[in-house]
């Protein structure tokens, strides 16, 4: 399986509208690869709180509308990353994305991690409610954004809903970057499966991002890892080791707390 992660940057002297032509350029340069996937909260940044309510756009918006595009015309499984939606009740909430190969939409996820304590999207923002998986033909997507990543009860329920894949879409501050070398690893291990953890390059709101997006095998070696720029990273793996590597050292059946018991 090929799959490439675009570290784009945020530049905040960029409009929205032209980053979305950007991004969407770049996805159409990864004809070829199977799965392509953007960050968190590209189009406006995911420390720019105080552009979250200029920016937000419905859940069928012109970001849906041009990635939607983008996916058909480069013929990809496209997760486009997040943006900020604004819900027919008003509701802010970081929702993320993908899209089949025909451009239909297959799945929406609301993160329900928010980050930021007592500002920014955490008081700003709605918390979704619901694990997202999606099955592609070669390994089923199992859905999280940034600060969930520090949370593996949400990974466990991904697991059990049939993940084989984590796709971790961030804007992830550089300040913490090693956090994110460490937990996407530990996730990768503690769950027998694949990460996909793509951040942002650029800076949100005078925020240095930490970039280094990172693809981690089921055993938890960095496969392939982007530096601290704009970089489309793109790599190829076995999905079939998930499954092997469960069997080869069955960890998972010996859970005792959980669906198993």
């Amino acid at each position: 399986m090929r799959a490439s992660l675009i570290q784009i940057a945020v530049d905040p002297d960029e409009t929205v509208d032209s980053r979305r032509r950007r991004a969407a350029s770049l996805v159409v340069g990864q004809r070829g690869a199977d799965l392509v996937v953007l960050p968190e909260l590209w189009p406006v940044g995911a420390f720019s709180y105080t552009a979250f309510e200029d920016e937000a756009e419905p859940l069928t918006g012109p970001t849906h509308q041009v990635m939607a595009e983008a996916a058909a015309e480069a013929g990809v499984w496209l997760h486009a990353g997040s943006f900020v939606e604004r819900a027919d009740d008003g509701t802010l909430y970081n929702t993320a994305l993908v899209f089949s190969p025909e451009g239909e939409r297959v799945a929406a996820y609301r993160k329900i991690h928010r980050f930021g304590f007592d500002r920014g999207e955490a008081v700003m923002m709605g918390a979704g409610a619901e694990l997202v998986t999606v099955a592609l033909p070669a390994t089923t997507l199992g859905l999280a954004i940034c600060y969930d990543l520090r949370f593996p009860e949400l990974f466990r329920g991904l697991i059990d809903a049939g993940a084989e894949t984590l796709v971790v879409a961030a804007g992830w501050p550089e300040r913490r970057r090693a956090h994110w070398t460490l937990l996407a690893q530990a996730r990768a291990v503690e769950n027998q499966a694949y990460v996909l953890a793509v951040g942002c390059a650029g800076t949100h709101a005078e925020v240095p991002q930490a970039g280094h997006s990172l693809v981690v095998d089921p055993w938890g070696e960095v496969l392939a890892e982007a530096g601290a720029g704009e970089e489309v990273l793109t790599v190829e793996f076995d999905a079939a080791k998930v499954a092997a590597t469960r069997e080869q050292f069955p960890a998972l059946k010996d859970r005792r707390l959980g669906p198993t018991g």
